[in-house]
């Protein structure tokens, strides 16, 4: 290695821990830090947590998933917590008895469309802040008739709190909040609480602002940032040590096009580069530009199967895959033809869940408490008519309204009874009447016979499929929609039906939402060494793909074999 090289290397470096040493050094008691995909931003979490005590410091961010990743790469330094989560610790300490039921807006809101003719948003009347809002009033009566809060209802309830009893407010050591280009009002409101009694320091990145669906705003963070009155210093890591050269640059190509094209504006302007040093430049040698392909939809698995095997052939080492889709049902097909091609490690991930109570959802809140008001309501739904279940619900309104239970008709009563029990034995490993068993799995949707013909299809497949090729049948493969793949990184990523019809949302496939350019900017940016691009229309080219540069792009053609 020549000295200049060197001398690269070391330059790089100091000069991505000034900006961490910038940080540290202030003496400002709010601090915001903008940090792109790969910058840092956790190791600089732990330089500004190491020398505190964990009991006396917090890090919020908003999904469980993140909070998992952050618990162990924070372990020992920080009580990591999702927004929902802390509100219930800060309000379970004001001795109240607090108990959560995460799809509780989607209850209130079918008892809403009995009770009042009407369809209301209430996550959306919290989310904004909509506090004197009359339909809150219903919806409190109605969680506290069922016993329960559910996630946005929450973190508003301990942010009432703290408004009118701010000696209620917990201090700390330091707060540390994650992902801030992804809060709303609401949130916003309880870190501005927090921050009146503590240090706190936020972090993220308006060009990765991805749950609009919770009314997030990226306006929030540049506010702080760019607001000179917004009491908050402020801060940048700038230096990608994630993604090779290419990827940084073609992710830099996307955000000049964007703005030329009158996109993201409003934008916090901040550097996005490379970082020069010895690991990265092997990787970026070795893969030096994109690839794209266009491959008919149905050809998408077997394209990415031969790549991986090619992957294989040169690593001759463990790397890692993820594999990126638009929606839950492709990424989900991906995963099963790969399968059947003998990848047996490969598997699809979600990070949401459904917001339709379920019968088991029902169930599972009678099996911990049979007097359950919501436990009854959930279940009830699926064992009497429509007609009954409207005179039920709006019955349960009324002032001094019996317990649920009460309102339900013998017949439906003791068939939610006969459930419960048969979960309950399942519970404990008790003998089960097959039949009881049966009953149950018919209602709760279970297929017993589906499931065990699949396990024993996947046998049979695995079996035959030992004959492939063995390089790749234990490879882990995680395959996810964009928005799922937050947090996530993989040495490959491949970015799958990257065509205009399903990266943009507006009709005429013109892009006018940045949520559009931030999802394909967060997809990009997940891979540390290559990124695979397969879009399947033939006829048009992706609008993303003709914002990076030509020479930053290699064109292959796919050509499956016959087997194939």
């Amino acid at each position: 290695m020549t000295t200049n090289i060197q001398d690269t290397y070391r330059n790089a470096k100091n000069e991505r821990q000034k900006h961490v040493d910038a940080v540290l050094a202030s003496q400002a008691k709010k601090k915001i830090v903008v940090a792109g995909p790969g910058t840092g931003k956790t190791h600089l979490f732990t330089k500004v947590l190491e020398d505190k005590d964990k009991n006396r410091t917090l890090t919020l961010t908003f999904i469980n998933a993140l909070v998992e990743d952050l618990s162990l790469e924070l372990c020992g330094l920080s009580d990591v917590k999702t927004l929902h989560g802390f509100a219930r610790t800060a309000l379970a300490a004001t001795g109240k008895n607090v108990k959560v039921f995460p799809k509780l807006s989607a209850i209130i809101k079918e008892d809403a469309q009995i009770i009042l003719k009407s369809d209301i948003n209430f996550d959306r009347l919290f989310h904004t802040r909509d506090d004197d809002n009359a339909h809150i009033l219903f919806y409190k009566k109605r969680k506290d008739y069922y016993g329960h809060y559910g996630y946005a209802d929450i973190v508003f309830a301990i942010v009432k709190l703290f408004e009118i009893k701010r000696e209620k407010i917990p201090t700390y050591e330091q707060v540390v909040v994650d992902e801030f280009q992804d809060f709303n009002k609401l949130e916003v409101s309880l870190i501005e609480l927090l921050a009146e009694k503590s240090p706190v320091l936020l972090a993220g990145d308006d060009d990765q602002a991805l749950y609009d669906f919770k009314d997030a705003s990226p306006e929030y963070i540049r506010q702080k940032h760019g607001d000179p009155n917004s009491g908050y210093a402020h801060f940048e890591l700038p230096f990608c040590s994630r993604c090779a050269r290419v990827i940084v640059e073609a992710a830099n190509d996307v955000i000049l096009n964007a703005t030329a094209n009158g996109c993201l504006k409003g934008r916090i302007n901040k550097r996005y580069q490379y970082f020069e040093n010895e690991e990265k430049d092997k990787d970026s040698t070795r893969n030096p530009r994109l690839i794209h392909t266009h491959s008919f939809e149905k050809q998408i698995p077997w394209f990415i199967k031969q790549q991986l095997g090619k992957i294989a052939e040169q690593e001759r080492r463990k790397f890692t895959v993820l594999i990126i889709s638009p929606t839950k049902l492709k990424s989900r097909d991906i995963v099963e033809k790969l399968k059947e091609k003998g990848l047996e490690r490969v598997e699809f991930v979600e990070r949401r869940d459904g917001n339709e109570p379920s019968l088991l959802d029902g169930l599972k809140l009678l099996l911990e408490d049979k007097h359950s008001n919501l436990g009854w309501r959930i279940a009830a739904k699926f064992f009497v008519t429509e007609e009954q279940f409207d005179s039920i619900i709006k019955a349960s309104n009324a002032d001094g309204a019996k317990a649920m239970c009460e309102l339900i008709n013998a017949d439906a009563k003791g068939g939610i009874g006969e459930a419960v029990r048969t979960l309950k034995a399942v519970r404990d490993s008790k003998t089960i009447d097959d039949a009881a068993l049966d009953k149950m799995f018919g209602m709760i949707g279970y297929a017993p016979r589906e499931i065990a013909k699949d396990i024993l299809r996947s046998e049979i497949r695995l079996s035959a499929q030992r004959i492939g090729d063995a390089s790749l049948r234990k490879l882990p493969i995680t395959a996810t929609t964009i928005q799922s793949s937050k947090g996530l990184a993989a040495d490959y990523v491949f970015i799958t039906h990257l065509d205009d019809r399903y990266f943009i949302k507006n009709k005429d496939k013109t892009i006018v939402s940045d949520q559009d350019i931030c999802n394909f900017l967060v997809a990009l940016t997940r891979a540390k060494r290559k990124v695979f691009l397969i879009s399947s229309d033939a006829r048009n080219r992706p609008t993303f793909l003709k914002w990076i540069a030509k020479d930053r792009i290699d064109e292959i053609e796919f050509k499956p074999k016959d087997s194939e």
